[in-house]
């Protein structure tokens, strides 16, 4: 059975989905909205209640045509008697005159009337009876059909692409209905809206369903028209160079190896030596040129890899010979078979004297990789990034593989590329870099990013030279930029900078709809639930960065700390300093400013000091997850274990006035301590809970009694001491949990 929504069954059956939602629930199924799927049993339910409402509906249109026709001759009789009176004689006319006033004939007159309304009536119920129950809608007549083999007719629908939150105007205008129309097929729906209020995407498919359309949802605004634009030239299209993407675990030494290839230092400007960012990089060479992409290992950078994946043609997948196959290794092979692009794997480190490349193949072999040594079709090159010792077979790998792809782009079309970077400079302002895939990028180009528009001012390539244009697959760093965009974000060329400003300041208008939407607020509902399970305790954090990536990246790995206890709540990121207004956040928030190569101005300094808000500053990402695992840990509730002291037997009891009932106790094993917790067990069954009031040895107050040792001892608010009761002397000890621990 083809799984269905509750708004889709309601339809078949002329129904709104909330009467339909309360149906189900008057049989007994837990459902939610008209967004739910409806079960197979649900289902049969629903059918079978249909079929007895027709069976009655038919039986009650029976009875009232079995009443019709007994009615017919006793309607007849009226007539009858009016000609009989007509054509009688001129005595009995005069009578009826006499006798009867003249209002008779109009009150005879009007009742024969009502009786032929009434059967009108009927026959016109009975006739919308018969039509709902055994037609289909005249909704459905409308729909245009085309039969495809004899007996079968599918329905022919329309496709439309829509971008989440448009308004019902703009959702009429792409179906070309009438708005009227469309408000008042909401309005059949159980759907309240306006002419100028937003939709979201659930809602809209079920909209355009009821109109014969299906959805395609739009990544961005305005992406079909965008990539419509241009149409490819077969003629004009001329080769590009390949773009690498190096990956690997951390400490394999990817960036050691560009850093030979490229006769520089990178890794001297990385904190710690581990590469923070995606570098893209142009190298020449004699054979051509090659762009490579350096993207982090540690696994907190798995969306910077995938994004790196996803815009490249080869992968070179860096596996230290001394070492083995990491976690991280595996999410690079699997990142690169879903973009689907090939891999080369450099085998490093091979100058150590601990090196076993073929214990690296042989792990790879297990993975899906065999080596063309070996029968199969990746090519494995063993190499040193320190010696230089197999780098040129290397990038005749590369230049091989290449051309073997045989990788071509039109420098004519319209620009098109990808933001591999943003960040915030402070001198320059919103600074972004761009991988070009199609077009030639000039410095006077008029462009659209995520949800900022902007125009070329300078390009800069790697080394920060000032270059004046891009082709295919070239890196370039541009200024002119209204905000800082989102690393993966498409980056267009338009025509004119009104059409750029129009796409924007949409865009920007359906972001600030999706973050309001993700707001959820409490009801009273989700109240209960949690003073039932008991309150998630949340850690708020404040994110700033110098470059995007490195922010989202952040994020993704503090957010996977979370735990059923204890969450990280991540209530604003961004580029740029610490702000004054990060700081007014933080104080209304009570939140934490953790700034990742950023410093605050003086302004937020200042404020920070004066509102006691704690800012932490890093530079390597492992401290951050390491400082933030420890706030979760103090924020998770103590393990609460309880330690016995000692076991004391009661031998005799005496009573005391003022002080009640104190027994004539003899340490077994451990201590008694006065003040001590204390559970009295009698017949092994614990009858009370409390503390030691008083303890004395002979005729002194003493603190404690140790083992073997006789004493007499008092408990708080418990007087039905008895022979041969047992005190069970404990303490609860709290002992702090670790995040890892619960994670595990």
């Amino acid at each position: 059975m083809v799984k269905k929504r509750i708004y889709q069954v309601a339809r078949e059956y002329h129904l709104s989905s909330e009467a339909l939602v309360s149906m189900l629930k008057e049989m007994g199924f837990e459902v939610k909205g008209h967004m739910s799927t409806v079960t197979e049993e649900m289902a049969k339910r629903v059918s079978k209640r249909f079929e007895e409402q027709k069976e009655s509906f038919r039986q009650e249109i029976k009875r009232k045509k079995e009443a019709a026709e007994i009615r017919k001759p006793e309607q007849k009789k009226p007539e009858q008697k009016k000609v009989a009176k007509t054509a009688g004689a001129g005595k009995k006319k005069k009578k009826w005159k006499e006798t009867a006033p003249k209002f008779r004939k109009a009150k005879e007159r009007s009742r024969r009337e009502k009786r032929t309304v009434d059967r009108r009536v009927v026959a016109e119920n009975i006739r919308k009876t018969l039509a709902k129950i055994e037609t289909p809608s005249p909704k459905l007549k409308k729909r245009r059909t085309k039969t495809h083999r004899p007996g079968e007719i599918e329905e022919e629908r329309t496709i439309i692409k829509v971008s989440e939150f448009i308004s019902v105007a703009e959702l009429a205008q792409q179906m070309d209905v009438n708005i009227s129309t469309l408000i008042a097929k909401c309005l059949e729906m159980g759907l309240v809206v306006s002419i100028n209020q937003r939709l979201d995407m659930d809602t809209i498919v079920m909209v355009a369903d009821e109109f014969g359309f299906e959805v395609e949802a739009l990544a961005e605004f305005a992406e079909d028209i965008l990539e419509e634009e241009g149409i490819e030239d077969q003629s004009q299209l001329g080769p590009r160079p390949p773009v690498v993407t190096v990956m690997g675990h951390v400490d394999h030494g990817k960036t050691s190896l560009l850093d030979y290839v490229r006769k520089s230092n990178i890794i001297a400007g990385e904190k710690g030596g581990i590469t923070q960012h995606i570098g893209a990089y142009e190298v020449q060479f004699e054979e051509g040129k090659i762009t490579f992409l350096d993207t982090p290992g540690h696994e907190a950078f798995t969306a910077m890899r995938a994004r790196g994946a996803q815009i490249t043609d080869i992968v070179v997948l860096v596996v230290a010979a001394d070492a083995h196959v990491m976690p991280q290794t595996v999410e690079a092979i699997d990142h690169a078979r879903a973009a689907g692009v090939s891999m080369i794997v450099a085998i490093n480190k091979i100058d150590l004297p601990t090196a076993n490349p073929d214990r690296i193949k042989q792990e790879l072999t297990d993975r899906g990789l065999l080596s063309e040594e070996w029968g199969g079709k990746t090519m494995m090159v063993e190499v040193s990034a320190k010696t230089g010792q197999g780098v040129d077979n290397l990038l005749e790998a590369i230049l091989l593989e290449a051309e073997l792809l045989d990788l071509k782009a039109n420098s004519t079309k319209r620009v098109k590329g990808t933001i591999i970077e943003a960040k915030l400079d402070r001198g320059r302002g919103p600074m972004a870099t761009v991988l070009v895939k199609e077009g030639t990028l000039l410095a006077t180009n008029t462009f659209v990013t995520g949800i900022y528009s902007g125009r070329v001012r300078r390009m800069f390539d790697e080394r920060g030279a000032s270059v004046s244009e891009a082709g295919p697959a070239v890196p370039v760093q541009i200024l002119g930029l209204e905000g800082v965009p989102q690393a993966g974000d498409s980056f267009f060329v338009v025509s004119s900078e009104q059409q750029a400003r129009a796409i924007s300041q949409k865009r920007q208008l359906l972001s600030r709809e999706q973050e309001h939407r993700k707001v959820k607020r409490l009801t009273l509902t989700d109240l209960a639930q949690q003073i039932k399970e008991g309150e998630v305790k949340q850690l708020p954090l404040i994110i700033k960065g110098d470059v995007d990536g490195s922010v989202e990246a952040l994020s993704d790995a503090l957010m996977q700390l979370s735990t059923e206890e204890v969450k990280v709540n991540i209530i604003h990121r961004g580029v740029g300093a610490v702000s004054e207004s990060d700081v007014l956040l933080a104080v209304a928030s009570n939140a934490v400013i953790i700034g990742f190569h950023v410093r605050p101005d003086a302004r937020a300094r200042e404020l920070a000091v004066q509102e006691q808000v704690n800012i932490k500053f890093y530079q390597i990402i492992y401290d951050v997850v390491n400082d933030v695992k420890g706030l979760l840990s103090g924020l998770l509730t103590p393990q609460v274990e309880e330690k016995i002291l000692g076991i004391v037997s009661v031998r005799q009891v005496f009573r005391v006035p003022k002080l009640g009932a104190i027994g004539g106790c003899f340490v077994q094993s451990g201590l008694i301590r006065r003040g001590a917790a204390v559970r009295v067990l009698r017949d092994s069954i614990a009858i009370y809970e409390g503390t030691i009031s008083s303890l004395k040895r002979f005729k002194e107050d003493v603190k404690e009694v140790q083992a073997g040792y006789e004493c007499g001892a008092g408990i708080q608010g418990f007087n039905d001491l008895k022979d041969n009761d047992t005190f069970e002397i404990f303490e609860t000890v709290e002992t702090p949990r670790d995040i890892d621990q619960v994670k595990k």
